[in-house]
């Protein structure tokens, strides 16, 4: 057992519970199990995802303090403009947590961050597309943002994931009731 989870076993009942809104009632409790070969490998390709969502943070944070210094030197920022850098932010930290859960071997948090890591990229860069809505930076911090989020949507995609996170197969006592 690692520090970390040492660290947080007294509220992994409060994780749980948030897996079960995440993953609903089908896949909260669907955890793989990874054999030795494919282990490091596994924690490798994680190790990459943390990186980039750590750049993503990293971006979001960088984004609000531009907007902050605009607006504190009398160029405040259009609406838009702040409620896309705090949705980017709370965006990032929730693919940090599926990302967390995923690498704990959660099929759930996997499968939302693969899902998210192709959803959101194109959402971005549609919306960066929209002329005038945000200012040039902005546009330029979107770019970067779908890009290295495409990167997250490949590493998940590779083969190796896939074997490690099968999709489920459904059975017939769950079908809805």
């Amino acid at each position: 057992m690692t520090a970390a989870t040492r660290l947080l076993q007294p509220v992994e009942p409060l994780f749980l519970r948030l897996d079960r809104i995440g993953g609903g009632r089908r896949l909260a409790g669907l955890r793989m199990r990874r054999d030795d070969a494919s282990r490091d490998r596994t924690r490798r390709g994680f190790a990459g995802i943390f990186w980039i969502l750590a750049a993503e943070a990293l971006i979001g944070v960088i984004a609000l303090v531009v907007a902050v210094v605009f607006a504190a030197t009398g160029h405040p920022e259009a609406p838009a403009v702040w409620f896309r850098t705090i949705a980017v932010l709370a965006i990032t930290v929730a693919l940090l947590y599926f990302a967390w859960r995923a690498w704990l071997g959660w099929y759930w948090a996997y499968a939302r961050l693969r899902l998210f890591s192709r959803i959101f990229p194109i959402v971005t860069l549609v919306v960066a597309a929209w002329p005038g809505l945000y200012p040039l930076w902005m546009t330029i911090e979107q770019i970067v943002f779908s890009l290295l989020l495409i990167g997250v949507g490949d590493i998940l995609t590779s083969d190796h994931f896939r074997e490690t996170f099968p999709r489920p197969h459904r059975g017939a006592d769950d079908e809805p009731a």
